[in-house]
């Protein structure tokens, strides 16, 4: 069995009508439906990692924030997953390929959709340089 590679999404639910509250209860709506995706590899919520020495990692939990493992030809179906759970509101995507990490903002469907074109380039980038 070939291992396929996966890309690592951080999702925010980055909506200012919202309190903290109400973000991760957002958050924790999704990421309940995320981990039922058989297209994603691995979800949870996002630790914080600049944590002062000897701060509990226990609170560490960022509000509002998730983080989904996804093979590369998933990537369609996963950011049109959130695109439908999270219509027309702001979400922020950070996308890390490799040591390469890039962050999207999206307010649409159609932003998200235009984020997998993104993480494409990265990819062809990647392999572009991993072949010289």
């Amino acid at each position: 069995m070939i291992d396929t590679p996966t890309i690592k999404f951080t999702f925010a639910v980055n909506d200012p009508e919202l309190d903290d509250e109400e973000r991760q209860e957002t958050a924790r709506k999704l990421l309940r439906e995320l981990r039922q995706l058989d297209e994603v590899e691995n979800a949870d919520f996002a630790k914080d990692s600049d944590l002062e020495p000897g701060a509990r990692s226990v609170l560490a939990t960022i509000v509002g924030v998730l983080t989904a493992e996804v093979s590369i030809e998933n990537i369609q179906k996963v950011l049109g997953f959130i695109g439908d759970r999270i219509p027309n509101k702001p979400v922020v995507i950070k996308v890390k390929v490799g040591e390469q990490e890039v962050e999207i903002e999206a307010k649409s469907r159609k932003e998200l959709e235009d984020a997998e074109q993104v993480v494409r380039q990265l990819l062809e980038q990647m392999q572009e340089s991993d072949d010289a």
